[in-house]
Order: C-alpha cells, then sequence, then structure tokens
C-alpha cells in the first residue's frame, strides 16, 4: 500500500509567504477557500532547533483545520517526505497576491 501523500502548501499571508507540511489539502464548501488539516513538523530528533519551524509549529499547533484564501496560494506540491517549514519576508521579492473581485457574483450592487 503506498504511503499517505504530504503535500507542501505555499501561501501568501500578511506580507509574507508561508511554507508548510499537510496530509490532507482539498477545496472547501467554503465559496474561494482551501481546507489544510493534518500539519506535519520535522522530527525533534535533530540537535539544532529552527526558530522559523518553532514559530509556526506553535501557531498551528492547537489548529484542527485551516481555511486559506485561493487567491492567496502560491503553490501546492506533493512531495516525498517534508521539509523545515519556514516564513519568508515577501517585501522586495517577486511574489504579487492576485487580485480578487470588489463585488462578489450574484450579489447586488449597491447604488
Amino acid at each position: 500500500m503506498a504511503a499517505e501523500p504530504i503535500y507542501k502548501v505555499i501561501f501568501f499571508n500578511q506580507g509574507q509567504i508561508y511554507e508548510i507540511y499537510a496530509r490532507s489539502v482539498y477545496q472547501s464548501d467554503l465559496f474561494g477557500f482551501l481546507e489544510v488539516e493534518e500539519f506535519v513538523f520535522g522530527e525533534r530528533t535533530q540537535v539544532i532547533v529552527d526558530p522559523a519551524e518553532e514559530r509556526l509549529k506553535n501557531e498551528f499547533s492547537a489548529i484542527k483545520r485551516s481555511y486559506i484564501p485561493v487567491h492567496s496560494i502560491v503553490r501546492i506540491d506533493e512531495v516525498e517526505k517534508e521539509g523545515a517549514c519556514k516564513v519568508t519576508d515577501a517585501k522586495g521579492g517577486n511574489v504579487t497576491p492576485l487580485p480578487f473581485p470588489s463585488v462578489i457574483p450574484g450579489s447586488k450592487k449597491s447604488e
């Protein structure tokens, strides 16, 4: 039987690029969102602790499921094994979030 897949999810959040790993990624019932579940963090067999990964582990430790807006997603890859989770500044980089409509299709425009 094949091992359960691991996904690397890269997304834009408040001026930073998040790179996290999860076992479950799928389209949400909430319009315009992806659901990310079962976060995977690196094993603690190493003596060196990465502060960025510890920050992300603390941020997502109590979260069962995260809803990420589709327009914030940069990339999703299925990978062989998890890597180090990280957060990097997007300032000065070449990543720009996609614009989203100011009017939601199907809603009435106020006059």
